[in-house]
């Protein structure tokens, strides 16, 4: 290692944190400590409509003396969205042998780029409504992909036209401003709208974002307020060889990769909202689930809100020395904030036992959407025992789970995380936590990688709703399987949700 501090000081990164993450690549991570999976009714709360009506009107009461935000992370790349359509460019240009590409060429007319397709390869042939008998299918897709024709592969998936409207097309960054409008109004008027985007993207996403806030503001008499930011290169994580050496690039310096979405704890912390509102940049199913997906994000919101206050009085009540106080916070905290007090904690004195209950409640807080299972990828929420022998609620991914009872583990498990979550960073004195310190550093990921056809390790930092949130106070809430709606190769843009309201064509 001492051969490498001299170009880990040369790159500004920090002897000690580098030769931490090379030790972890050489011991691992943990398994999560797994009890049981969250089912509805044993840690995941099911609301009636009753519930969604009034958590929703006590959202309502509140708002206007609160600043929301809506945190999108929104760098992926659209190139991912593509490969199946690639995987055909590169083929022997049979539809028949890439069913992928043969929907997405059979329901051409159903995707709201199709007018601009159209347009682009009237430039370079005879493709006038585009008939596609005898079509030079492979031109199709190059045009829609390559920078010769529409360019997609080269736009970050917030900028993808996504929906189709009467007069117009909408891009996910267009939805975020409309859910936005739906629930995410606070004081002043405002909506507050942060996206984390890549570098390379920033100048057109912030094109999109003005052009989307005209039309908006005019149409709805409401400002909203836009900010980016980048993974920062502070969360920047170093990549080793095979062997656990650090990798060295071609011209000898060391290689550092971008931490994965968990390095987003520190964008996260930087966010001044009294109510954070996080979703994908490519979950929006525009105005068809509008409606669903509003009442239950308020729902949660009163949710949250209600329960900050209960823990902000709990809070006070343990400052003024309040007698008996302990048995209400027992409770409250093994019924509504889902956390099982250790053994250790019933045998300890008065004083301890009150540092402890403090040090449960004075956490940040989120409120995560879980949805039934239905094969989608993604987290699953459980039962998880804790460092300090309590047990709480965590989402965990497949990796954390010990291979050995993952396939029971996962059979159990009836609902997963599609990243829906509304939170609160603040301490009762307005400040934000410091979140790093609520993060388990032993829920990172190790990767196989490769670069320049020469294998590599990567080092993930402990997922944003993952190991990133793992001490903050969580509930699980179950939204209805309509409020998911990602797109993660082109034809999901096919599914019902994304559609207009109209009967696709065959």
């Amino acid at each position: 290692m001492e051969a490498f501090s001299e170009k880990i000081s040369i790159q500004g990164k920090s002897l000690p944190a580098v030769k931490a993450q090379i030790d972890r690549f050489a011991k691992g991570f943990p398994y999560l400590s797994i009890v049981r999976p969250a089912q509805a009714t044993d840690g995941i709360k099911v609301l009636s409509t009753d519930q969604i009506s009034r958590l929703g009107k006590d959202f309502l009461a509140q708002r206007d003396r609160l600043a929301m935000v809506k945190f999108v992370p929104a760098s992926g790349a659209a190139s991912r969205m593509f490969k199946k359509l690639f995987e055909f460019l590169d083929g022997d240009g049979y539809l028949a042998h890439n069913q992928e590409a043969e929907t997405f060429i059979k329901h051409l007319r159903n995707f709201p780029f199709y007018e601009d397709l159209e347009q682009s390869l009237g430039k370079v042939g005879s493709y006038a409504g585009l008939a596609l008998q005898d079509k030079d299918f492979k031109l199709i897709i190059s045009q829609f992909l390559l920078d010769s024709g529409l360019g997609y592969v080269n736009l970050p998936k917030g900028l993808v036209k996504f929906h189709r409207y009467d007069d117009h097309e909408r891009t996910p960054v267009h939805e975020h401003f409309v859910e936005g409008l739906q629930y995410g109004v606070g004081k002043d008027r405002k909506v507050h709208l942060h996206f984390t985007v890549s570098n390379e993207h920033l100048e057109a996403f912030n094109a999109e974002c003005n052009r989307v806030k005209a039309v908006l503001e005019k149409e709805h008499d409401i400002t909203f307020e836009v900010s980016f930011s980048q993974q920062k290169a502070s969360t920047d994580t170093i990549a080793v060889n095979v062997d656990n050496t650090p990798f060295l690039k071609d011209d000898g310096t060391l290689l550092f990769r971008p931490g994965g979405h968990g390095a987003l704890l520190s964008n996260l912390e930087d966010i001044d909202g009294d109510v954070i509102f996080i979703k994908n940049i490519d979950n929006v199913a525009g105005e068809r689930g509008g409606k669903v997906s509003s009442e239950y994000k308020m729902a949660m919101g009163g949710l949250l809100l209600n329960l900050q206050q209960q823990v902000f009085d709990y809070l006070d009540a343990l400052e003024e020395g309040e007698e008996g106080v302990e048995a209400a916070i027992e409770e409250f905290l093994q019924q509504e904030l889902c956390v099982v007090l250790p053994k250790a904690y019933w045998g300890s004195a008065l004083m301890e036992r009150r540092s402890f209950l403090k040090s449960k409640l004075e956490r940040p807080i989120r409120i995560c959407g879980m949805v039934r299972n239905t094969g989608e990828p993604g987290g699953g929420p459980f039962w998880t025992q804790n460092h300090d022998g309590s047990i709480s609620l965590q989402i965990a991914e497949k990796a954390q789970i010990d291979p050995k009872h993952q396939e029971a583990l996962l059979m159990e498990s009836t609902h997963f995380n599609p990243v829906d979550l509304v939170c609160s960073i603040k301490r009762r004195d307005g400040r934000n936590f410091s979140l790093p310190q609520f993060a388990d550093s032993d829920a990172g990921l190790i990767s196989e990688k490769s670069l320049n056809g020469k294998a590599l390790k990567a080092l993930e930092l402990p997922g944003l709703w993952n190991g990133g949130m793992s001490d903050w106070n969580t509930i699980f809430v179950e939204v209805p399987l309509e409020t998911f709606t990602p797109v993660k190769t082109i034809n999901d843009l096919l599914r019902e949700a994304h559609q207009p309201m109209v009967k696709m064509e065959k």
